[in-house]
């Protein structure tokens, strides 16, 4: 039987020098016993698995609203796609896998219902008090809401765990408060590989979903050069296939394009830095991992494109709104009489003072369908409670 100090030197002699070995977490905030099997980031991933917070990514939107179909991603589906392609980044690289998945799969506990939408709302109800940002409600989720244990809250997650998830960095994601984690200090580059392991897959599956809800179309995407050159491949290379093929085969091309990309330049890159040790990465190792800046600039045309025709089109913009309604309706409820809260948060009110971010977690946690059942019983009067 293969033991936990058996898997720590295979580690040693497996992954780069760089790499975050697990024998070399500098570990938890509440001390426990080492399982006897498992490496301590295999035991955080199956923490952030076994979450109600994860469960509950189910039902949490991307960007297409859940109830819309079963096809469009949920959060728990991005979850999953940026698992897969962080834990194969990290293997290419020689990093640890079991971290880059880690992390992936915490990343977005944190967000609240209807997606960015519902965030934005977040945000503005709880200025003053902080406001609010999805990966630091991430981060409050596994140390403070999660309660599974008798002797402390959260779910003690090991230190490079829990910096990975409060400095995720992307177009999305811009966390200012970094508590006990030195700003100063790059963070691994598993944690590194998940930020672009992130931007690649919301790219290529809101393409993916936008082609299927009809948002776009092939001729809109003419205009978008990285997508055209790919698709021109793979007609040449299966011209027979029907045009549902032809779409999953260019997904799948691209995703594999900007992996390549990823590799090639995050390989350049630590050798241009010199990075030898994980103590260059913290030291001298910020924005190692990368595309190269041609593939940025296509990523960008991308980036571009979705913004204007999928995440700007009406219908994505009347949802947003109806849910941003609905946060805020719901918000401004249990503010003004808390007792309609369930006990469990109506009772942390009496030992905290801070009603406003009990009332933010409490919603921040709910999923897209609870949020609309919660604000129907509250709101319409021939509604069940």
């Amino acid at each position: 039987m293969q033991t936990r100090e058996n898997y720590e030197e295979k580690e040693k002699m497996l992954l780069a020098p760089y790499a975050q070995l697990s024998s070399s977490s500098r570990g938890r905030s509440h001390k426990e016993g080492e399982c006897p099997f498992r490496a301590c980031f295999q035991r955080d991933l199956d923490r952030i698995v076994h979450s109600t917070a994860f469960r509950r990514l189910e039902y949490k939107t991307q960007v297409f609203i859940n109830h819309e179909g079963d096809y469009y991603r949920t959060r728990l589906t991005h979850s999953l796609e940026v698992s897969q392609i962080a834990r194969g980044l990290a293997r290419a690289l020689r990093l640890n896998e079991d971290l880059a998945q880690t992390i992936a799969l915490a990343h977005d506990l944190g967000h609240t219902p209807f997606g960015h939408s519902g965030e934005a709302a977040m945000n503005a109800l709880m200025e003053g008090e902080g406001g609010f940002e999805h990966n630091e409600q991430s981060f409050r989720v596994v140390t403070q809401l999660e309660e599974r244990y008798p002797n402390f809250r959260g779910i003690n997650l090991s230190y490079e765990v829990l910096e990975g998830i409060l400095k995720h960095t992307t177009e999305y994601d811009k966390p200012k408060l970094l508590k006990n984690f030195n700003p100063n200090e790059a963070p691994t580059l598993e944690a590194q590989i998940v930020n672009f392991a992130d931007e690649i897959a919301y790219m290529n599956h809101d393409l993916d979903d936008g082609l299927q809800y009809g948002m776009l179309n092939l001729s809109m995407l003419k205009e978008v050069p990285l997508w055209e050159e790919t698709l021109q491949e793979i007609e040449r290379e299966i011209p027979q296939a029907i045009d549902k093929v032809k779409r999953f085969r260019t997904i799948s091309r691209l995703i594999h394009k900007l992996v390549t990309d990823l590799q090639t330049e995050t390989f350049k890159r630590i050798k241009d830095h010199g990075i030898r040790h994980l103590e260059d990465v913290r030291a001298k190792g910020k924005n190692v991992v990368s595309l190269s800046d041609s593939m940025k600039k296509r990523t960008a045309e991308v980036k571009k494109f979705l913004f204007q025709k999928v995440y700007g089109h009406w219908r994505v913009v009347r949802m947003g709104e109806k849910a941003a309604r609905t946060v805020r309706d719901l918000f401004e409820a249990y503010l003004k009489n808390p007792k309609i809260l369930p006990e469990e948060f109506y009772d942390r009110l009496s030992t905290d003072v801070n009603t406003r971010r009990h009332i933010c977690d409490y919603i921040a946690g709910m999923t897209d369908r609870f949020a609309l059942q919660e604000h129907k019983k509250l709101f319409d009067p021939e509604e069940r409670v």
